[in-house]
């Protein structure tokens, strides 16, 4: 039997597929996955180096606002769209002839994966998403203890100790802390170090409170061992996480 498909709209037998993708981390799946012919279309958002570690190669294409609308002039026939494009989205898409695939927000890696798989099965062949997975499951085989561990963005912003972030981090080797509202405080780094602090860099270069805040020498305890992270692929935690998971393993 076949596989029922969460991709709407008609087939694309008739002209090679053509994807735009509205959202920052749709582009990921689509920039790993897809020819250089096959993209139509990447968000604005992917195009800028302080949101996303691949916007070398998303400058190569048009970018787009996340609507239906900024895509037309790129001619897609396939939209990719993650956490609910809209339903007026979907439906002029239909009407227009266009095929539409939604990705759920991810919530655990088995998601992320299948995003992997759902996307490539869009493109026309499903295999292109299998090295990722091979990578994927190399690392699930051999994952190391977990040390006591927090996740430190711009003003104490952490992540939560269930999300798709924390488990990433567990495959890595490091255990999320539970912290009351996401947020890690001065005192708890102070009082409580963790065993590993990852620093996150996300827009590290932009100058506000919550920046200011990471300056301060309690911010880096001495007692727990400081590693400084590239948070643009935390802000997706999709597919580019294996190679953040790989670089903190070598690492600690």
């Amino acid at each position: 039997m076949p596989r029922p498909s969460p991709v709407h709209g008609p087939s694309p037998r008739a002209a090679a597929v053509r994807v735009a993708s509205l959202n920052m981390c749709t582009d990921e799946y689509l920039l790993l996955l897809a020819r250089p012919q096959e993209i139509a279309s990447v968000s604005r958002l992917s195009r800028d180096p302080a949101d996303s570690s691949l916007w070398r190669q998303a400058q190569r294409y048009p970018g787009n606002r996340g609507d239906l609308e900024s895509t037309l002039k790129a001619r897609p026939n396939l939209l990719i769209t993650m956490g609910g494009g809209g339903k007026s989205t979907a439906m002029i898409a239909s009407r227009m002839g266009l095929r539409t695939l939604d990705l759920p927000f991810p919530a655990t890696i088995a998601d992320v994966a299948n995003g992997m798989t759902l996307v490539a099965r869009a493109l026309g062949d499903e295999r292109r998403a299998l090295p990722w997975k091979a990578r994927l499951s190399r690392l699930q085989r051999s994952g190391p203890p977990a040390r006591d561990a927090i996740f430190l963005g711009a003003g104490g912003n952490s992540v939560g100790a269930r999300s798709v972030e924390a488990e990433w981090m567990r495959l890595a080797g490091l255990e999320q802390r539970a912290l009351p509202g996401g947020r890690a405080t001065l005192e708890q780094l102070a009082m409580d170090p963790p065993s590993v602090l990852l620093r996150s860099t996300y827009r590290r270069s932009e100058r506000s409170l919550g920046q200011v805040w990471l300056e301060h020498p309690l911010a880096s305890p001495k007692a727990s061992k400081v590693m400084t992270i590239d948070g643009r692929p935390w802000t997706c935690a999709g597919p580019l996480m294996l190679g953040e998971v790989e670089r903190l393993r070598s690492a600690l």
